[in-house]
């Protein structure tokens, strides 16, 4: 089997897109704020707009089952406030466990959290409960800087976030670190923000000792990690000088990596680095990068091909990254497979 563990709703009906803005436009003018029973999707609509994209594509590529979450770049934290948030939060999710539903064979849901730049992420606990209890969601998606660009967050290590590690452990389920739209006109949102968020996420967990509280807690670091790959060197020296254990026992049995890296020799440099019980398969497919490689022609996200064409993985350590890696790391993934028989 071949699970992508960083699938987003891209693709949904523009009717969301048509409801966000419409609260979005009334946040100053709360009389006109859109309710959530005005926004109509039918069944068919979720359908189209599945299988014709995430799923075909899926077909077509030879993977099997999507881990998938709310669009990335919708979130949004920093809009409005935390009611504006838990709202929109609280409809993301419902339709990606639509998805859920509909293609339970295809897609598990995760989940975004309804953060709100300074306030108590202890407000995130009811969506992340009814999440994981009623929509069966095997992960969540953490940001680590709703305001957008600005990082105005405590560091990720910061007992700030405590209340969602506190939850994450008692229900057994990782955090992909992924942040969302910036405002911040100096990051650009994929190109960027993105990235340096990944890096930074990175970073914050090696100056502190974040897991020495929480022992099980995981994080997925999407995109490949950043830059985080490319100057592992550098950052194991800057371990040392911190009097921090080798980075193999100070983060590596907490902290994993995607294969969203859209070319051979980002990915090679990736399996050749971090060790392989350290990498996901993911593709984001249909998401930052859609477009078809010219020196390849294939696309950019087909991250597939480059797994099976790296020299540096033997069939054992590709079953790993397909499979294995993602069931340990997302137990209750593991434990609804199972039960399906798979």
């Amino acid at each position: 089997m071949i699970i992508d563990v960083h699938g987003h709703y891209t693709t949904a009906p523009k009717a969301l897109e048509d409801w966000r803005n419409r609260q979005i436009a009334a946040i100053n003018e709360r009389s006109a704020m859109p309710k959530a029973a005005e926004l109509k999707i039918g069944d068919d609509e979720l359908r189209e707009s599945i299988e014709k994209n995430q799923l075909a594509k899926m077909k077509e590529r030879g993977s099997d089952l999507t881990i998938f979450s709310p669009r990335a770049s919708f979130m949004a934290h920093h809009i409005g406030d935390f009611q504006v948030s838990s709202t929109w939060a609280a409809i993301c999710n419902e339709l990606c466990y639509r998805v859920s539903q509909l293609f339970p064979d295809h897609f598990v849901p995760a989940a975004m959290l309804p953060q709100s730049p300074g306030v108590d992420p202890k407000t995130c606990i009811a969506e992340l409960e009814k999440c994981v209890n009623e929509y069966g969601n095997v992960g969540i998606n953490l940001n680590p800087d709703p305001s957008g660009g600005h990082w105005t967050s405590p560091p990720l290590t910061d007992h700030h976030w405590y209340p969602i590690y506190e939850k994450m452990v008692e229900y057994d389920i990782p955090a992909m670190i992924h942040v969302s739209t910036s405002c911040n006109a100096c990051f650009h949102t994929t190109g960027a923000h993105y990235l340096n968020a990944d890096t930074t996420a990175f970073m914050q967990c090696l100056q502190g000792d974040l897991f020495k509280d929480f022992p099980t807690l995981r994080f997925l670091i999407p995109h490949g990690g950043g830059a985080v790959p490319y100057h592992w060197g550098r950052f194991r020296g800057l371990a040392q000088e911190m009097k921090k254990p080798l980075l193999q026992d100070h983060l590596l049995g907490n902290v994993f990596f995607d294969t969203c890296v859209y070319h051979q020799p980002g990915i090679d440099l990736l399996t050749r680095v971090i060790p392989v019980d350290n990498i996901l398969f993911a593709s984001e497919m249909i998401g930052a990068v859609r477009g078809i490689d010219p020196e390849t022609g294939h696309y950019y996200d087909d991250t597939k091909r480059y797994i099976e064409a790296t020299p540096n993985l033997n069939d054992e350590q590709r079953r790993k990254i397909y499979e294995g890696n993602a069931r340990r790391v997302f137990p209750r993934l593991d434990a609804r497979l199972k039960a399906s028989g798979r």
